[in-house]
Order: C-alpha cells, then structure tokens, then sequence
C-alpha cells in the first residue's frame, strides 16, 4: 500500500511536531515552573504564597501532559535518538524526574497542615521542583548543541562515553540559566496577568524586569559562545533512506550552527523572536501593560526554543566521538507506516486537546483573589 505522503515529508513533519510539542511544554508548564520558582520570594506570607499557588494551581496538572508528549514524541518518532539521549543523559533525566515528583506532592500537602514550618518546606518543595528543572533542560539543549559522546556500533547500539558532571560546561550553564531567566520572566508576566494587583503582582514585575534583561543578555551571550560549535554533514544523505546513522559522515564545523540562517534567511525570525519578545515582556512589565508581557515572553520562549532547533537542522543529536553516530533527521526516525500512523493520530486527536484546553483556561480565567482563599474550599 502507497502512502500519501512520502518519507522525507513525514520526517519533517515529525521534527516538526517536535519542536511544537517543545515549544508548548514551555509556554504551558514553563510558567507554572516560572511562578514555582519565584514562590518563596515573591509570597512574604501564608496568605500570599497560597495566592501565588492557585494561580496556577487550576492548570499545573494539564499544562504537565505537555512534558510526558514530548517525551512520547521522541520515543515513537525518533527511537533512537530516544534510546541514546535518554541512557546517556540518565542521572540528569533522574534529578529532573526527582525534583518533578517534588511538584505534585507539594501542591497537595501543603496546606494539609496549619503548621508554619510544614508548609514552609513544602513551598521550597515546590521551588526545587520548579527550578532545578528549568535549569537542567536549558543545560541539556546545551548539551545538545555542543555534542554528545555518543558511539554506536555496527548494530546500532548506542554507548554513552560522558559522566554527569562534564555535562556542566561553561556555555551548557549558560543556556541553563537562559532557560531559568525564559522561565521566570514567562512566570513573573503569568502572575502579572492572574494573580490580584498589589504586592504580589509588584514584586513579580521587579522579578520579570531582571529575568527579561538577564534573559536578553544571556541570549546574546549564548550566540556568542556558539560560534564555536557547531557540525557539518560530509557528503550527500538520501532523505528518503533507511534510519542507520552509520551510513552518513559528520565533522566537527566551529561556526556551523549559523550556516542555515544564511542559507534561509526566513529562519532569523526565530532570533529576532526571541529578543524582541524579551524586550517586550521587559516593557510590558515596566509600564503595568499585562497583555503585553505575557504575550512577550510567549514569544520569547518560543523564538530561543525555535532557535536552537533551527540552527541544528537536519541534526537532531551530533556525536563528538564519532563521525558516524550522529543522528539526523533524515537517518534517525521509525519506520515510514509508524510516522503516518502516528500523524493521523496527532491529526485526529490534536485538535480535540488544543479545544479542551482553551476551554479549560477560559472558563477558569480571572484574577485569583486573597478572599477566595477563605471561602472557596477545592483551592490549595
């Protein structure tokens, strides 16, 4: 049976989708883990820390399925790049996998009990759980872009030749705390628009102005250090031909990762995306204009996640060990009957998701207030 649409096309069409589904993660439970982060420090009291909470305490829970996508996405589309990434990032997948546990829990012991200090250590509970992740994602797209050692052999099984703490290098810690800064600029502009003016929303904007500067500068600074990385595939690769990484060359191209904005020019709007959203954000908090940060910083976090992604193309994980185990587009994904099977799933059940959770965030908009707290018993 002919398909109707051929290989490469479904290929692109997944790393695509992948992108998408990263760049969702991140609008959606990138300001739940923004607001987590800001807690202890934003919510000088009970009263307020638990109004900072239900700002997001509606919506934690859904906007999270956008990570286990993700994740499944790799896994069905990209089994290989899945198998590798995943054994070798396994100690920073397992801090990460530990501090997200964290979230969940907290959310819904902390005001089990009356007592100070137990709901104390659930509010920084809840800050590990949002920071420590923002943080290792942007070192792990890091870790992406400089290279993995990563080595297959010649039945396609992948070794792992790193250690835990060489995943932290000077510009893997810089795309860290880029992602922090995304974060918390995107959580501090979320609580701008949902929690209720005063002192909250106040401290929120002082937050989001230094995360959206430090989110620009560190952008900038990333750029800069990226001149240095970079990969170039030798020779021709069939789009269209079988998943085995082996088959194809790569060689290690200090500058590369800039080559496709030159050669598609259209690709620069991610970049320019991602600073101008920054700014935007930066100035909508300065000038109490809410619409206008949360829509920057959305902006933002999809314009770096874009960025990344973008510059990359076709590759999808570069070995640094070895010059045939990397993994591209066109040599890493499933089979071409799982990849159309799977977009007709996407294409079917998608639009029923995206439906039901605008449905969700408007019938659940609207400031959340202090006195809701003493009244309404379903809030944290």
């Amino acid at each position: 049976m002919e398909l109707p649409l051929d290989y490469p096309t479904l290929r692109l069409i997944w790393w695509g989708l992948l992108g998408v589904l990263l760049i969702g993660f991140a609008l959606t439970d990138g300001f739940d883990m923004g607001v987590g982060a800001l807690l202890p420090f934003i919510g000088r009291n009970d009263e307020e820390r638990r109004t900072v909470i239900n700002t997001i305490g509606a919506t934690w829970e859904g906007n999270q399925v956008w990570f286990i996508t993700g994740g499944a996405a790799i896994f069905a589309a990209w089994p290989m790049v899945y198998g590798a990434s995943f054994s070798g990032f396994y100690l920073a997948m397992f801090l990460v996998l530990s501090a997200m546990i964290m979230r969940p829990v907290a959310f819904k012991y902390r005001s089990k009990r009356p007592d100070a200090k137990w709901r104390s250590f659930w509010d920084w509970s809840l800050f590990v759980g949002s920071f420590v992740p923002a943080l290792v994602f942007g070192v792990a797209v890091g870790n992406v872009l400089q290279g993995v050692p990563v080595h297959l052999d010649s039945d396609l099984r992948s070794t792992y030749h790193g250690h835990f703490f060489e995943l932290f290098t000077p510009f893997t810690l810089v795309c860290g705390l880029l992602s922090t800064a995304m974060l918390v600029l995107h959580g501090s502009a979320w609580l701008a628009v949902k929690a209720e003016k005063g002192p909250i929303v106040d401290r929120a904007r002082k937050f989001g102005l230094i995360a959206g500067i430090a989110s620009i500068v560190l952008f900038a600074l990333g750029g800069l250090l990226a001149m240095r990385l970079g990969f170039r595939v030798e020779g021709v690769v069939d789009p269209a031909g079988p998943s085995n990484p082996l088959r194809a060359t790569v060689v290690a191209a200090p500058g590369a990762w800039f080559d496709n904005f030159g050669r598609y020019p259209w690709m620069t709007i991610a970049p320019v995306l991602g600073f101008v959203g920054a700014a935007f954000a930066t100035f909508g908090l300065w000038k109490r204009q809410e619409g206008l940060a949360f829509g920057g910083s959305s902006a933002s976090a999809a314009g770096i996640i874009a960025t990344s992604g973008l510059s990359m193309f076709p590759f999808i994980l570069p070995s640094t060990v070895d010059a045939h185990s990397s993994f591209l587009v066109w040599n890493a994904s499933s089979s071409h009957t799982t990849l159309f099977i799977m977009l007709v799933v996407v294409v079917v059940l998608m639009p029923v998701v995206l439906a039901y959770t605008a449905f969700v965030y408007r019938v659940l908009w609207g400031r959340t207030s202090s006195a809701a707290l003493k009244t309404d018993p379903a809030l944290y």
